[in-house]
């Protein structure tokens, strides 16, 4: 071993001491055998895993760990595995989008409070990605991502089926009529079929292609299967250029700049992202101190060309946009429109990464020439109904509900939907506007994922499978239909939703931009000034949530969490 004096770290102020806080560092950390000289000032490795046995997703974790852990010592690191709270979207009540912003303090605190010089991020399901993304951008240190990657294909009766969409899709038939509840049960054994995340566009695969679009993950990081080996090469190769990333001192805010979120809004377009990715970015742009805003999703990414033959958009699943060539092919189509000089974890540009990845199926990837979809990207509308603005996806729209007037009819919580919407009798047809309230950051709590609203079984037995819907929650990535979300402010912090009545004309013009409730403004002020607001919760974590929260238009993170505090060295402990 060289007898060269390796330079100042973070841990040498935790195992570097010769006094007896040292000694309590050192001998307490040996007590799982790690032999001396891992602790002499080679770079400790924070391996963040968010395994948990309620987070299916990121059931594999543990053993994606070790090839980490694996990579970081054949670099010359000490890799040291820490857990933080772990959000498994299909648990979690009353929604894991409740929790990111507490997870990301869990990490923030975790890495700044330990001997850590550079972290490595697991993560998968949905809100884990943006709450590790978040938190680790409030300290700061080099850092770089690792996604679990998508499961295997769902297979059902010799077709392909989704995560989440063939549930959504599926669970209408029955509705329906047109499915037996045992038929829609039998299929559930066969969708999920190995470790991984959803296999659709959903949220978690949308979160991992935006951070390898953002340079924050080794190329290929989004696609490739949680199942297939090499995910786990992947994983080797990441442990060891995270401790790269120590000794050159490539920080978060080096990679996370305004043009590589600029490049990720463009390819979230490409790809026909969900709409959470518009929340999770700004949060993580407010972490990191990118002035980056919602209109910025219209401004630069409503034009994009959707390429991606993708469920819900499309026909294809993740496994196949692993084989056609993955978000590098992605990229490379579409790198014209991207700042190709931004620079990458790998040391690389955007530009050397992609402009030579090939291509190996042209009905999964698109040309932007010949394009699954034109102009598909979200888009963000605005009116008196939603003064600070509404997004929808017109990639999982129908096209002819894009421009559409109609008659409201309201749901005033989730309650009142579930209660009502199987009624014969609900005044309702194809041509109503379905509209919930009370379901965004302050009113569920949390901004659940019920946007996407099942259709009344009076319509869908018409053979109606879509209808215009417009609330202040979210939707899953999995899902499809004309939906509004977002609506901002929410109806419970006493926007304009929260006074929609059965029966009000809205209008939504989605090329227009226009989301336009139509009442006179003297109406609408006089039903606001008379609006109550709900109960606050009395307590913990619901408490401190609904009181500091900002809006969805802001990225819905505590109010007290947006910016960072680095990564200084806190006093000691003894």
């Amino acid at each position: 071993m060289s007898s060269e004096k390796p330079p100042f770290r973070r841990s040498h102020a935790w195992f570097g001491r010769e006094d007896r806080d040292g000694f309590v560092h050192r001998s307490w950390i040996k007590n799982q055998g790690y032999p001396h000289d891992l602790l002499d000032g080679r770079p400790v490795i924070g391996i963040c895993n968010t395994w948990s046995e309620l987070t299916p997703c990121n059931g594999h974790f543990r053993e994606l760990a070790e090839f980490v852990k694996r990579g970081v010592y054949e670099a010359g690191g000490f890799p040291l595995e820490f857990p933080v709270m772990s959000l498994g979207e299909t648990q979690l009540r009353p929604t894991a989008m409740l929790f990111r912003n507490l997870a990301s303090m869990d990490v923030e605190e975790s890495i700044r409070g330990n001997p850590i010089d550079g972290v490595v991020l697991l993560m998968g399901c949905d809100k884990t990605t943006p709450s590790l993304m978040m938190g680790a951008a409030s300290c700061d240190l080099p850092t770089i991502g690792l996604s679990g990657g998508p499961m295997l294909n769902g297979k059902f009766r010799g077709q392909d089926v989704g995560s989440g969409t063939g549930v959504w899709q599926m669970s209408e038939m029955v509705r329906a009529g047109q499915m037996t509840m045992q038929e829609f049960t039998s299929c559930e054994s066969d969708m999920h079929r190995s470790s991984g995340t959803c296999m659709t566009m959903g949220t978690a695969s949308t979160m991992a292609s935006m951070v390898e679009a953002l340079g924050m993950a080794l190329p290929e990081n989004a696609a490739i299967p949680a199942a297939d080996t090499r995910r786990k090469r992947l994983a080797q190769l990441t442990g060891r250029r995270i401790v790269e990333m120590v000794k050159q001192d490539i920080k978060m805010s080096q990679i996370l700049t305004r043009q590589a979120f600029e490049n990720a809004i463009r390819t979230n377009a490409a790809i026909g992202g969900s709409t959470n990715a518009v929340i999770h970015l700004l949060a993580i742009a407010g972490r990191i101190g990118v002035d980056l805003k919602l209109e910025d999703f219209d401004k630069l990414g409503s034009e994009v060309n959707n390429i991606l033959n993708l469920q819900p958009s499309g026909k294809y699943l993740m496994e196949d946009f692993c084989y056609a060539g993955g978000l590098p092919a992605v990229m490379r189509e579409i790198l014209p429109m991207l700042h190709g000089d931004a620079l990458t974890v790998n040391g690389k540009t955007i530009r050397q990464n992609v402009e030579n990845a090939p291509c190996y199926n042209r009905e999964v990837i698109k040309t932007v020439e010949e394009p699954f979809m034109p102009a598909a990207g979200i888009a963000v509308v605005r009116g008196n109904l939603a003064p600070n603005g509404a997004v929808i996806k017109p990639s999982a729209a129908s096209k002819h509900l894009l421009q559409h007037r109609g008659p409201a009819v309201v749901f005033e919580s989730i309650e009142d939907f579930h209660a009502r919407i199987d009624d014969p009798d609900l005044d309702i047809d194809e041509n109503s506007i379905m509209v919930l309230k009370n379901c965004g950051p302050r009113g569920y709590p949390g901004m659940a994922e019920v946007g996407n609203m099942p259709l009344p079984p009076k319509v869908l037995k018409k053979g109606i499978t879509d209808m215009v819907r417009i609330s202040d929650a979210r939707m899953s990535g999995t899902a499809y239909g004309t939906t509004v979300l977002h609506t901002s402010p929410e109806a419970a912090a006493g926007g304009p939703l929260a006074v929609v009545q059965n029966g009000d004309i809205i209008e939504l013009n989605v090329p227009e931009r226009k989301l336009h409730l139509e009442i006179s403004d003297e109406e609408l002020a006089r039903r606001l000034a008379a609006w109550q607001a709900p109960e606050k919760p009395k307590r913990g974590w619901y408490k401190l949530y609904v009181e500091t929260v900002q809006q969805a238009h802001l990225g819905a993170d505590l109010d007290f969490l947006v910016g960072g505090s680095g990564a200084a060295v806190p006093r000691d402990s003894h």
